[in-house]
């Protein structure tokens, strides 16, 4: 099953993020390489692709876990989390119904 992992920034995780990214990343290219991944990607605090300083609100990942349970440790387990980026993480089941 899919489930969205909808996190929101702390004020001003520019700098967080910019230092932990390699690693984010490269969990997403592995969910990428497994066919698991759907969707991820950033919201950024401007009305604009490139936010520029002011950076980013928070992330969305769709990804596809095999419960709800696997699909929170995958999400407490990112490096966001550890480098303080995230002030608040939600995990829900998520099913894909368009397009």
């Amino acid at each position: 099953m899919y489930y969205a992992i909808i996190s929101d920034d702390v004020d001003n995780s520019l700098p967080l993020r910019k230092s932990a990214r390699p690693a984010h990343i490269a969990r997403l290219e592995h969910l990428k390489q497994e066919g698991r991944l759907l969707v991820a990607g950033p919201h950024p605090a401007l009305d604009t692709l490139e936010p520029g300083d002011a950076g980013f609100s928070g992330s969305l990942v769709i990804a596809e876990f095999n419960s709800l349970e696997e699909a929170q440790a995958w999400a407490d387990a990112d490096p966001y989390v550890d480098a303080g980026v995230y002030r608040a993480v939600t995990v829900k089941p998520f099913n894909p119904v368009l397009p």
